[in-house]
């Protein structure tokens, strides 16, 4: 079991409770650690010129690590930091991502679960 004082957690007087510092999410990601395996991304747009056609984009707004971006009039993908999440796969209306998880030893390493 984790002692609370290794994560920061500080006692305001004697007898008190513990209170655990204030955390954003970006801090808690910052966190992680990412193995890449270079030259085997587990995901792959299908048919990119079929991004061109799609009106929202969903997977720009909708990826969590940000590993989706409309740039130059085309998507562009870059795997390095992916949550392993699915949401791409689960948003994309075209059905036009290949999405595996990463070989092993490789892809994301939670430090918090």
């Amino acid at each position: 079991m984790t002692n609370p004082e290794t994560l920061g957690a500080k006692r305001t007087g004697a007898g008190d409770a513990l209170q655990l510092p204030e955390i954003n999410v970006e801090e808690k990601l910052f966190q992680n650690r990412y193995r890449v395996d270079a030259g085997h991304p587990h995901i792959r747009i299908i048919a990119p010129a079929a991004c061109e056609g799609c009106g929202l984009k969903p997977c720009t707004i909708c990826c969590p690590a940000g590993c989706w971006r409309f740039e130059d009039n085309k998507i562009e993908l870059v795997t390095d930091g992916c949550l392993e999440c699915g949401t791409c796969r689960i948003i994309c209306d075209l059905d036009n991502i290949d999405w595996n998880y990463p070989r092993g030893g490789f892809g994301i390493l939670f430090k918090f679960g």
